[in-house]
């Protein structure tokens, strides 16, 4: 496996984790059994970061979590986040907090979930705006100095907000979207800002919520609770045109001899030294194939060749609905 360095001075981990949000939510049918069995496969593999957070499920994913890795805790290094809160009456809705007590009482409450005495990473999901980016990283702070916590992250946070939070206490990861059909970090100052202050960035739905994977060919292929039929990027005329881009995607897959999907892993892990990816599955068999991405080395000219077919803002369609979307870069 290979690894990466989390931040200036945190641990080697896993150049690609694994992201566990739709073995609960958004994508589809449960299968805990299998998700569970993919959990220890990837530890067997060698991938180490394991991606989580209170709101999936809402609260359930951690619990699935933690009891795929009870008895084999020293392989795993645990992510989770606070921040985004949901309606239970109606889940639909989001709402974000960052106030010192709900970011106390959220770590309390994804511990005991987990069933762990410490998390390895700790992210604020989403920024508050009510709340100064201070006050929420020095309540994150004192967690660290009470050993619930050991390293910090932000996730899709500007990076003026990074700034202002790595003078409070060190940040070791931004967590924020980016993949081929999603390159906003090269535009926004997210990717300047983290070489700048030493922050890992860790890249979330690098393979586009699976469309790069070249799976689809329709929204018919989602299921009904799949969240993705009302993804405006996988809705109408933008599924379409975004079609036509994979299409370009999978030529190139298929003169390098790989997948897809190992294309468009091995380009995201080709664009920072520092940057980890953590592709979401489920499955075992989707697990082992982005792993052989770690194998497909891109040389400039192919690199190049990517950026011709997939430059950047060429996917149609925002990458969230409009409420959604005032939550990122914030």
């Amino acid at each position: 496996m290979q690894t990466r360095q989390l931040g200036k001075n945190g641990p080697l981990v896993s150049a690609l984790g694994l992201g566990c949000m739709g073995m609960s939510e958004f994508y589809g049918a449960r299968d805990d059994a299998e998700s569970v069995a993919t959990i220890h496969h990837a530890l067997e593999r060698g991938v180490n970061l394991l991606d989580t957070a209170d709101v999936y499920g809402p609260f359930t994913n951690e619990v699935l979590v933690g009891k795929a890795v009870r008895d084999r805790r020293d392989q795993a290094f645990i992510a989770t986040k606070f921040g985004i809160v949901r309606d239970l009456n109606d889940p639909s809705r989001r709402g974000v907090n960052g106030s010192p007590d709900y970011v106390r009482a959220s770590c309390d409450a994804s511990l005991k979930r987990l069933g762990l005495d410490h998390i390895d990473l700790y992210y604020q999901h989403r920024v508050d705006t009510r709340v100064p980016i201070e006050e929420t990283v020095g309540a994150m702070a004192d967690l660290v100095k009470a050993g619930k916590v050991r390293y910090l992250g932000l996730s899709e946070a500007s990076g003026a907000t990074l700034e202002r939070a790595s003078k409070v206490h060190p940040i070791a990861a931004l967590q924020v979207e980016y993949s081929l059909w999603t390159r906003d970090p090269e535009q926004n100052g997210m990717l300047d800002a983290c070489r700048r202050l030493g922050v890992s960035l860790v890249a979330y739905s690098p393979l586009g919520r699976g469309f790069l994977t070249g799976a689809f060919a329709s929204p018919n292929d989602f299921a009904e609770d799949d969240y993705r039929r009302h993804s405006p990027r996988f809705q109408g005329e933008n599924f379409v045109r975004n079609l036509q881009l994979v299409d370009e995607v999978k030529a190139l897959a298929a003169n390098k001899g790989c997948t897809p999907a190992q294309l468009a892993l091995a380009w995201v892990l080709a664009q920072d030294k520092d940057l980890i990816g953590i592709p979401g599955t489920k499955r075992r068999d989707r697990l082992d194939e982005n792993l052989a991405a770690l194998e497909v080395t891109l040389n400039a000219a192919e690199l190049r060749a990517i950026d011709a077919v997939f430059p950047l803002d060429a996917a149609a369609g925002t990458r969230y609905h409009e409420a959604m979307m005032h939550m990122v870069n914030v």
